[in-house]
Parts: C-alpha cells; sequence; structure tokens
C-alpha cells in the first residue's frame, strides 16, 4: 500500500515535531509588516519549508527503511502513529538525529520569528 505525499509528509514532520506552518501563510499569523524580525515575511517561511521538504524527501528516497517506516503508517490512529514515531526514533538514534538536523531550519525560524504556525504559542 503507498502513502499518500500528504501523509508521509505529515508524519515525518511528527516525527521530529513540527508545526503546521502553511496556516502562518494563509492566516496572517506572522507578525505585522514592520515589526517583524528580519527574514520573517511568508516568503522566507515558505523558501525554509520547501527546503526542509526537499530534504526530507531526498532523505527518505536515499533511507529506503525509513521511508518503509513512515509508509507503513498510513491509515494508522493519530496516537497511534505518534506513538510508533516515538518508538521507532527512540530505537535509531542516528536516524533521528538526521532528521532533526533536517528539520533544524525550521527550527531556527520558528525561533527567531516567533509564532509563525498560529498556534498562539511560542515554538521551539
Amino acid at each position: 500500500m503507498l502513502l499518500s505525499a500528504r501523509i508521509a509528509r505529515r508524519a515525518v514532520a511528527g516525527a521530529v515535531g513540527t508545526g503546521a506552518i502553511a496556516g502562518a501563510m494563509f492566516f496572517g499569523a506572522m507578525p505585522t509588516a514592520g515589526a517583524e524580525p528580519p527574514n520573517c515575511t511568508a516568503a522566507d517561511l515558505a523558501g525554509v519549508a520547501s527546503g526542509v521538504s526537499a530534504a526530507t524527501s531526498a532523505y527518505l528516497f536515499t533511507h529506503p527503511d525509513v521511508n518503509w517506516f513512515f509508509t507503513s503508517l498510513e491509515g494508522l490512529p493519530r496516537e497511534e502513529v505518534r506513538t510508533k514515531v516515538q518508538d521507532y526514533l527512540n530505537a535509531n538514534p542516528q536516524t533521528k538525529a538526521e532528521l532533526t538536523g533536517i528539520r533544524q531550519p525550521l527550527v531556527d525560524i520558528k525561533n527567531r520569528c516567533g509564532d509563525i504556525d498560529g498556534d498562539g504559542l511560542a515554538d521551539s
């Protein structure tokens, strides 16, 4: 059974703790013009997100075992996915470190720009 790209991205993003960022671009969660720190525009966020997405895709294509693990999560309830991902990453610390490194630019932009995913909480 093949996993849709949307579900695969969601599972990988959940695995490394990243929040949804699309809402920030579409619902105005970014700070108002003139008040934002440098490089905190919707365009900056989209650029970082696309780079992380491309790097994640490349990683999964070059690590078929990891790709298969995330693919196997299709159709499972969210809580079960969360538990399985946590268990998998705890058992595979190198994979966890590599995916965390890929995600680091999103962490950096969230730390620099604040609540860019629109959840009302400071992100980390």
